[in-house]
């Protein structure tokens, strides 16, 4: 077990019973030593719909009352809907959730009463569990008052404030439903706007959406039901709902990173903070001011709170994934909107289609409107987490290293390193390489000026991955 960009993640047999015993008994005794809960104070909890998440809840649910704490059962919600509850209620909160990885490992994220736990909290846990270390540990699982359909309440009261009334109406969006949490209350919000909705693809079994790289399988999905069912857009999100998908009219789905784009200027965002990975052409496309991060939701939220203490206003973030955060209240329609620190895929969703209903237009022409250097981004599964640690080693040890990689695809132009390597072509294409935070994955971005470009980019930029990793053998 070990913490990624976001939360706790492993194997689901590695996590039920004792290691999500320990880990919750290790949030419970940091929560109470850092003067964020006392004993007695309320802790929610919250799953997706993975197979293992019922016996981890349960597991954390125990734990949490034995250190001490109240727990409340949640049941399947979407983690900004839990958030947001935590919010309201000052309470701390635990989702069990593997987010889009496959549906054999699973994972918890932590939620401070005022929100996201940070990179400090999360060296703190891991200490008070090491502390535990073998010792004998209760692992009975335990039972909460449920709190499920409050939980629902108040995020459905929260995405049904954003529009105005009717606003989606004449729309037909299809919600790819799969194994999302979100998958009834999208429905009811945009019906909620006036929209017709068609339900699509529901699944029983988990299914791993991964919104930042959506798979071949999925886009044929959506380019099947888009001309089936006459639709105008196609709207999901990943496992726990956090993530936003959305497909145009033609079935072709949008960037996250413009998802999270068209959110800011619905919102009116002074200031935006993005990590790295993010398309390089955000800056030129509204009146705010950009700060790039490292991957990861607890760097975007660290570069909110930066804005916030420097006494800025109105500032959001966003992840290449179109997860949207709000780091301060904001007033739309004349009416504030508590601020929401934690990745949320319903904002970007309403955002994007509302800007197409307004326009008139198409979902395509909104984005083509936008200029944006075309990007792709795609990952070599079941990739060794040593492989892709010696990769990058190699890549940093010396320029000629990266220039000799590098060589079968075009010279090198410059460099970052802010997270993984992000190097500009000496042609003025960028391609960026990154091991993925949360699980045995690499992960290449690419911007270029079209895409046929951008697509013959990432596939080169695979192979190279695939060929220096077999000659490593």
């Amino acid at each position: 077990m070990k913490f990624g960009t976001s939360g706790l993640r492993g194997l689901s047999v590695d996590l039920v019973g004792r290691a999500s015993a320990l880990y919750a008994t290790a949030f419970a005794r940091h929560l109470l030593k850092s003067g964020h809960a006392q004993p007695g104070d309320l802790i929610l909890v919250g799953r997706d719909y993975r197979e293992s998440s019922p016996a981890i809840s349960a597991t954390c649910i125990g734990a949490l009352k034995r250190a001490g704490l109240t727990p409340l059962d949640c049941g399947t919600v979407p983690t900004p809907a839990l958030a947001l509850y935590g919010l309201e209620l000052k309470a701390a909160s635990l989702m069990i959730t593997g987010s889009h990885i496959p549906a054999d490992r699973n994972g918890i994220k932590f939620y401070r009463p005022d929100g996201e736990i940070d990179k400090q909290d999360e060296l703190a846990i891991s200490a008070e569990a090491a502390d535990i270390g073998d010792a004998s540990l209760d692992e009975t699982p335990g039972t909460g008052e449920n709190r499920t359909a409050e939980t629902e309440a108040l995020f459905f009261e929260r995405n049904t404030a954003l529009l105005p009334a009717d606003s989606l109406a004449g729309l037909t969006i299809g919600v790819y439903q799969h194994s999302t949490v979100a998958r009834e209350l999208l429905g009811l919000v945009l019906v909620h706007y006036g929209a017709r909705v068609v339900p699509l693809g529901r699944s029983e079994s988990f299914i791993p959406v991964d919104t930042e790289a959506v798979s071949a399988e999925t886009i044929r999905l959506l380019k099947s039901w888009t001309p089936e069912h006459e639709l105008d857009a196609i709207v999901s999100a990943d496992g726990d709902g956090d993530r936003p998908l959305v497909s145009d009219e033609t079935g072709e789905p949008l960037r996250g990173d413009l998802l999270g784009l068209i959110a800011a200027n619905f919102l009116g965002a002074e200031v935006v903070v993005t990590p790295v990975t993010s398309n390089s052409g955000i800056e030129a496309a509204g009146s705010y001011a950009v700060t790039r991060t490292r991957v990861g939701s607890p760097y975007v939220i660290a570069g909110m709170d930066e804005a916030l203490a420097a006494g800025k206003a109105n500032v959001m973030g966003f992840e290449a994934n179109g997860g949207t955060l709000t780091a301060s209240r904001f007033i739309i329609e004349g009416q504030p909107i508590r601020a929401l620190p934690t990745r949320d895929s319903f904002l970007p969703i309403l955002a994007t289609l509302y800007a197409a209903a307004l326009a008139r237009q198409s979902l395509s022409t909104v984005a083509a409107n936008y200029r944006l250097p075309f990007a792709a981004a795609d990952r070599l599964e079941n990739f060794p987490v040593e492989t892709s640690a010696a990769l990058m080693a190699y890549l940093r040890a010396s320029d000629a290293n990266l220039t000799d990689f590098l060589a079968p695809v075009a010279g090198v132009a410059s460099k970052s390193d802010i997270d993984g390597l992000r190097v500009t072509l000496a042609d003025g294409r960028i391609i960026h390489f990154r091991p993925s935070g949360n699980a045995p994955e690499m992960r290449c971005y690419v911007e270029a000026a079209d895409e046929n470009e951008a697509k013959a980019l990432l596939e080169q930029g695979l192979d190279l991955i695939r060929v220096w990793a077999a000659a490593r053998g």
